[in-house]
């Protein structure tokens, strides 16, 4: 692949929304054209005989079953009583936005 010119890169930063110096173009255009001279040097590496693979320590994940608590409505009903702030069964819980909510008063 050619190396990479300040203008390819004016392009790619224009797709990008991005607004670059000239002395950024230059670095990039640089250091991009080093990256994709690798790549081509790794297209050369013969895969085909490398089965796919995600990760190569042999570890599974180790899960097991969720299983719901089943709570008694006595004990519901002491959770809800001993929450500090509620509205009949609903609990009260402070804003998490609560610097938004109160710009918009």
């Amino acid at each position: 692949m050619p190396r990479l010119s300040p203008t390819d890169i004016e392009q790619i930063a224009t797709l990008a929304r991005l607004k670059l110096t000239d002395q950024e173009k230059e670095r990039y255009a640089s250091q991009l054209s080093v990256v994709f001279e690798y790549m081509e040097i790794l297209r050369e590496v013969s895969v085909d005989d490398i089965s796919e693979t995600s990760q190569v320590t042999g570890l599974e994940d180790v899960t097991r079953e969720d299983v719901p608590i089943a709570r008694s409505d006595e004990v519901k009903r002491k959770l809800i009583a001993a929450f500090p702030e509620r509205v009949g069964n609903l609990l009260k819980v402070p804003a998490v936005f609560h610097e938004n909510l109160e710009s918009r008063k």
